[in-house]
């Protein structure tokens, strides 16, 4: 499989670069962004997918997040995907923000016509870890994920499903309970169909209610957030993780914090230490 590189740049002694491939998951160019720290050129590293949310790039995290810096310092690659297919094109796919062209919501499709191309989930869970792991210095036993909003969501289900290749997780003001609101209830009506109960694979507090991840997982949520009382549902998840044996939930709720990626600079040291303890364990 090959790989292009559209821009490698100088970061902290490491390099920020920007790709392309064939995908075969999603039919098409899918285009993605690594951080490799200063670290990789002596050797195979950590890796943590950040999964971006709603109208995103996989430019968003690495230009935004300020992340490459602590990155350096421990030793964590960073590899961020974007959020959609692009070069499919389908009617109505860039009528709102909310659904369609940079809005995926990390599943597989499986309503045509999105079925042929929105494949997310199989993307990030499977194809994008072998091809990092088969063209960068990455260590394919110390994966971790996380994410912000939708992308939060997409972190939480897929690390819930794959915990033996996502060893580490964290979220930032995730969609932690899709099914109870309009974003979740907009985006797996049009991509799944109207049976709910095909929607519960896709919720973060219904799986979590079901098994548990098994390690930490930290989430921090800001109170100022403008989408806090009707999108994201923080307590949900953590009413589930309070009902698993063992599962540990360090949910942190931050008092004139909004959704942004001032937000998310703020807390990302501590995202990516927590990924850093847990992967070198």
């Amino acid at each position: 499989m090959t790989v292009e590189t559209i821009s490698e740049h100088r970061c902290y002694d490491g390099i920020q670069g920007y790709y392309r491939h064939a995908s075969e998951a999603c039919r098409g160019p899918m285009k993605f962004s690594v951080y490799r720290p200063p670290q990789a050129a002596r050797g195979r590293v950590p890796v943590l997918f950040y999964l971006a949310g709603l109208t995103c790039t996989e430019e968003t995290f690495p230009i935004k997040a300020g992340a490459q810096r602590v990155a350096a310092e421990l030793g964590l690659m960073l590899v961020s995907p974007d959020t959609s297919p692009r070069a499919a094109r389908y009617p109505g796919d860039s009528d709102s923000w909310d659904f369609g062209q940079g809005a995926g919501f990390y599943l597989d499709a499986t309503l045509p016509p999105w079925s042929e191309t929105y494949r997310m989930y199989s993307y990030v869970s499977k194809e994008l870890p072998s091809l990092v792991v088969a063209h960068f210095p990455a260590d394919s036993a110390r994966l971790g994920i996380f994410g912000h909003s939708m992308g939060g969501h997409g972190a939480l289900t897929i690390a819930l499903k794959n915990p033996d290749t996502f060893r580490s997780l964290s979220a930032f003001a995730p969609i932690a309970a899709p099914m109870r609101c309009p974003w979740g209830e907009k985006a797996f009506t049009l991509y799944l169909g109207s049976d709910r109960e095909a929607w519960r694979a896709h919720d973060a507090s219904e799986l979590m209610a079901k098994r548990a991840y098994g390690r930490p997982i930290l989430i921090d949520q800001g109170l100022a957030d403008q989408f806090l009382a009707q999108q994201l549902y923080p307590e949900a998840f953590e009413a589930a993780c309070a009902g698993q044996s063992g599962q540990l939930l360090t949910l942190r709720r931050h008092e004139g914090y909004d959704h942004g990626y001032f937000f998310i600079q703020t807390f990302i040291k501590d995202h990516l230490r927590h990924h850093a303890r847990l992967l070198s364990a």
